[in-house]
């Protein structure tokens, strides 16, 4: 049941507001055209892959907190991570100098997801 009152601190709506904020972090990262995208020499694939990973750790975090931490739905905050990469792909096309790869999305995006997702249950089950 979605419950309006902010005061609330069980409320199901805000609990969804770090995700979004993720999405548009993530959405104004993609929308830097080839030309305005900046060069980091030798460390630019890590550092921009390095990105991905890291940014698609924190949305799958934000998206597990949004479900509570629920242990039986951490497939859901990484499904819903591994879909909006795939979009993310998908408005990259759009954007000057940009192309999507699937190889970002499920590769890149999706272990950086996995590999948080698993730590930070390794760490809440460690706080218990």
């Amino acid at each position: 049941m979605i419950i309006l009152d902010p005061m609330n601190k069980n409320n199901s709506i805000l609990r969804w507001i770090p995700a979004i904020g993720m999405m548009v972090v993530i959405f104004g990262f993609s929308s830097i055209t080839s030309k305005d995208m900046p060069s980091f020499g030798l460390w630019d694939l890590f550092v921009k892959k390095g990105g991905h990973m890291i940014g698609y750790g924190l949305l799958v975090t934000a998206y597990w907190y949004g479900l509570r931490f629920d242990k039986r739905r951490w497939w859901l905050a990484l499904l819903l991570a591994l879909l909006y990469a795939i979009s993310d792909e998908f408005h990259q096309s759009f954007v000057p100098g940009r192309h999507p790869s699937w190889v970002d999305a499920l590769l890149i995006d999706g272990s950086g997801a996995a590999i948080i997702l698993l730590a930070v249950a390794w760490a809440r089950k460690k706080m218990r």
